[in-house]
């Protein structure tokens, strides 16, 4: 019997569907751990735009005085006995048998009169906790959030609304201010920009003019007298679009709130400065996936503000995927070039075998490399060369000699090239030989063959090259670093001035947004649920990138299925 136990577990193992189990149980585990990274991440993420309860805690300092704070409990932590006394250099005789202490992360905000606003409090320091009703949140532009009860609306320090009033009137006032805001906005953003973008071509113009030694002098002074006119008009326009700008600072300035803190303080908050305002001690469920709601859409479409920990990330939004559609863009006929010659055309040896090696082993240079010879290569020699030949009239300041959107693409194209390239090989070695043949013996040319047969088969591989090049490049942040990505972008790569897009620009990637917050930020607890977001976010656009990659090339499949065998 024992015998032949042993010989069914031998042939078993021989048979090898041991390893088969090993391998479905390390996908699994694999799924698993993704799973639970990306739940962690959306969790912590997530949960920074639910609008949480108010907490009043009356508690004792380490003096022994009493104190009192309003705020939002983040989260709790516990502490070992002596990683407390460490701490806080506390000697009070805790009962027998205690050996842990629990403490609160609170958001106290109110940062410019009462710094820092997060602190942590103890829990058997804290002697009472209440949630009033009447403890309100104000989002404002600059010093994060100031939590407070709302005691009366100011017009030009008059005082127009106090009590039961106080909230309507603070809600109308607020969306004048809001509607003033987008108006702003939409002068210097529009206005603004269009009128300094032809004042600078206007420049621009006249030093070419003074470059330019074979204009007569008839036309030159003719053209100036042009150029002189054109530049009066946009100086009417630019100050007419200025009154009206100082109209509207103005008229966005004169209302103000006070709001009393848990000091007992009268905070005074012009209404310039204040973005939203609730009270979620008093909404239902229903009220708080509204603004729930409505926070996440402000995270997705607005600009950051206070060094990145506020706000929203649009501009990194936009700068990623612009970036990636434009390496997909070049990457693609580059790799596809080299996989068609390498397999169709080159004559194969030694030579084309190296070849081969070398681009494999590209695949594992660092990144940073690539960052490194972009920097000197494609923004130092190429568009230095580039601003020498074309653009004469912008030096000493560069145009396409420094770091942009251009060279970053380029850049991520290298970097991700030979990955196209091995896929893209891969697929053309499937395709059968009897193929080519029967095209070419239907009096089909090579490059016909090539172009109307072999590579729409080997499509599904060449998008799949295209897949894992967008994966990898979506996520890269080391060579952006030298090549095009900055903290912050003053203006989108994309704007309505002629030639609508320029590649010259620096923009915004959500990995370093991701890199600068989570390290360079000087306020921790608050860029952390940031990071997160982020994080969450970039990586739901490469899967929506690779998702719609994947379902083209299904389509293909579909269409070439039976094909290739």
């Amino acid at each position: 019997m024992l015998q032949a136990d042993k010989t069914t577990y031998q042939s078993w193992i021989s048979s090898g569907e041991i390893w088969i189990w090993m391998n479905a149980a390390a996908v699994g585990i694999s799924i698993a751990a993704v799973g639970g990274l990306l739940g962690l991440i959306a969790a912590r993420g997530l949960a920074h735009f639910w609008p949480a309860d108010i907490a009043a805690i009356t508690y004792t300092r380490e003096s022994g005085t009493e104190a009192f704070a309003l705020g939002e409990m983040i989260e709790s932590e516990r502490l070992a006995l002596i990683q407390y006394r460490d701490a806080t250099g506390d000697t009070t005789e805790f009962p027998e048998g205690i050996e842990e202490v629990d403490r609160w992360l609170i958001k106290t905000g109110n940062r410019r009169v009462d710094p820092p606003d997060f602190q942590w409090i103890y829990n058997h320091r804290i002697s009472s906790i209440s949630y009033p009703e009447a403890v309100a949140v104000f989002e404002r532009m600059e010093w994060g959030n100031a939590y407070g009860e709302l005691h009366s609306v100011l017009e030009n320090t008059e005082v127009v609304a106090s009590g039961s009033e106080v909230w309507p009137e603070l809600e109308s006032r607020l969306e004048r201010v809001e509607a003033i805001r987008d108006e702003i906005g939409d002068i210097e953003q529009g206005e603004f920009n269009a009128i300094n973008y032809d004042l600078e071509q206007i420049r621009l113009e006249r030093r070419k003019l003074e470059l330019d030694d074979a204009v007569a002098a008839a036309p030159r002074s003719e053209r100036e007298a042009d150029l002189t006119a054109e530049e009066v008009l946009l100086n009417r326009r630019y100050h007419t679009a200025e009154s009206t700008l100082r109209t509207l600072i103005e008229q966005r300035s004169r209302d103000a709130i006070e709001i009393e803190l848990s000091t007992g303080q009268i905070l005074n908050i012009n209404l310039a400065q204040l973005v939203r305002a609730w009270r979620p001690n008093q909404m239902s469920v229903v009220d708080k996936l509204v603004l729930y709601g409505s926070s996440v859409w402000l995270f997705l479409s607005e600009d950051p503000r206070e060094a990145n920990t506020e706000g929203g990330i649009f501009p990194a939004i936009f700068g990623t995927v612009m970036m990636v559609l434009l390496m997909s863009l070049l990457v693609t006929p580059l790799g596809v070039i080299a996989a068609v010659y390498l397999r169709e055309y080159a004559k194969q040896g030694p030579f084309v075998q190296l070849i081969r090696i070398a681009v494999n082993n590209l695949a594992g240079v660092p990144s940073i490399v690539y960052g490194v010879f972009g920097l000197g290569f494609f923004v130092y020699f190429v568009g230095g060369n580039l601003d020498q030949l074309f653009f004469q009239a912008s030096l000493p300041a560069p145009t396409f000699g420094t770091p942009g959107l251009l060279w970053a693409s380029l850049t991520l194209a290298l970097l991700t090239v030979p990955v196209v390239v091995v896929s893209t090989e891969e697929g053309l070695t499937r395709i059968p030989r009897a193929i080519r043949e029967g095209s070419l013996a239907l009096g089909a040319t090579k490059a016909e063959t090539l172009f109307k047969v072999v590579l729409p088969i080997a499509s599904p591989s060449i998008l799949t090259g295209v897949i894992l090049a967008v994966a990898r490049a979506a996520g890269e942040v080391a060579p952006l670093m030298l090549v095009g990505v900055v903290k912050l972008a003053p203006t989108l790569p994309m704007d309505g001035n002629f030639p609508y897009m320029h590649l010259e620009r620096k923009f915004m990637h959500l990995g370093f947004h991701i890199f600068d917050v989570g390290f360079q930020s000087p306020n921790v607890e608050a860029a952390r649920p940031i990071v997160y977001a982020t994080a969450l976010l970039l990586v739901l656009i490469i899967i929506a990138l690779n998702l719609s990659a994947i379902l083209l090339r299904t389509r293909l499949e579909n269409r070439y299925r039976g094909v290739e065998s």
